[in-house]
């Protein structure tokens, strides 16, 4: 586990709250995924990695299992009810009601509810074995047999090691079907909603088993980032090849622009824009040598990005502009609320800001 416990910057912190060595020192797996997310008072201060809308209603995720629900834009916040105390590290919505969580020990959730409850899918141990089942089934009729059979005691590993390893983003384009991907390679995909999954490992280029941090879909491409620069796209999100990579660091935030480009963010502060067709993406000035941690499209079309100083930049056209004063605080998440303000997440809690102003060089 050393390699995932050395991917550099505080986002690894913030998305990676609960280590391999937690479970070592006798906090087992097991124990996280069968207990609930304990009732904190002032639930709000706590450490929390991501937020989404469920229509107006806002959802925020993070440390052992918390999940808080806003009604009024962000400014009082309630706790949800979740099964497990595993840390959370992503979440979407495609409707008010329907919506899905993903994090550590392999945990897929999802609420039919706008939040309110949450009923576990997926965790990683069923994860693993999976994995194990599909690297089997595909070995004969693999084309590179050395590759399939690592692939086969690559997977036999992930069931002897257990529900150890994080999900670390996921992407919904409908009730019904859905991806979700994480640290070395994993990657699962549902087409009813999360009834089933199935591992989609062995259909992603990555040889590596690189940690994959984003996905993102754009018209009908898929595209996946992840450390040591890695990228990847799919016509159908199904079969990823690996792209020309722009940067050897970390990759970790996608978001699609208005006109059709894809913005990623990535290690100290390092952006590029894909244009629509390109197969290598283009740099952009880096203006403050701090990671991006996240990225989102705005109301206006403009792109937000969030970095780990808590600085706040916008893009919408073939450039990247400070929008705001650095927050002084890390910032893990973002999200604009229906009134227009954003809510940020991060280390020391929620908080809301006003929308930044369109720069001159926008």
């Amino acid at each position: 586990m050393n390699r995932l416990r050395q991917v550099g910057g505080l986002l690894l912190v913030l998305a990676l709250p609960i280590s391999p060595a937690c479970f070592a020192a006798g906090q087992a797996a097991g124990d996280v995924l069968e207990s609930p997310a304990m009732r904190v008072s002032n639930p709000e201060r706590a450490v929390f990695i991501d937020l989404a809308r469920a229509g107006d209603r806002l959802v925020a995720v993070g440390e052992r299992g918390l999940v808080l629900l806003s009604d009024d834009n962000g400014q009082h916040w309630r706790q949800a009810q979740v099964p497990v105390s595993v840390g959370l590290t992503a979440v979407q919505f495609v409707d008010a009601q329907q919506g899905w969580a993903v994090g550590h020990a392999g945990v897929i959730l999802a609420s039919r509810d706008g939040g309110e409850t949450w009923q576990l899918q997926l965790d990683g141990r069923r994860a693993a074995q999976l994995e194990l089942d599909a690297a089997r089934h595909e070995l004969p009729a693999s084309a590179d047999a050395e590759a399939a059979e690592a692939r086969v005691q690559t997977a036999g590993r992930m069931v002897e090691e257990g529900a150890d390893k994080p999900f670390l983003a996921l992407a919904f384009t409908d009730a019904q079907h859905g991806l979700v991907v994480g640290a070395y390679g994993l990657a699962f995909r549902t087409e009813d909603g999360g009834a089933t999954w199935r591992s989609v490992i062995g259909a992603i280029d990555n040889p590596m088993g690189l940690h994959l941090y984003a996905v993102a879909q754009r018209g009908e491409r898929w595209f996946l980032a992840g450390e040591q620069g890695y990228l990847a796209r799919s016509p159908d999100g199904e079969h990823f090849q690996q792209l020309e990579s722009p940067y050897s660091g970390t990759l970790f935030t996608l978001a699609s622009r208005a006109d059709g480009a894809l913005l990623i963010g990535g290690l100290k502060g390092h952006a590029f824009l894909l244009a629509p067709g390109a197969d290598s993406a283009e740099a952009l000035p880096v203006l403050a040598p701090v990671s991006f941690s996240d990225a989102i499209r705005l109301a206006d079309d403009r792109v937000l990005l969030a970095n780990q100083a808590g600085g706040l930049f916008t893009s919408a056209t073939g450039t990247i502009a400070p929008a705001a004063k650095p927050q002084g605080r890390p910032v893990s998440g973002v999200i604009q609320a229906a009134d227009g303000s954003l809510v940020v997440a991060g280390f020391t809690g929620l908080s809301r800001l006003a929308l930044p102003a369109v720069s001159a060089s926008e």
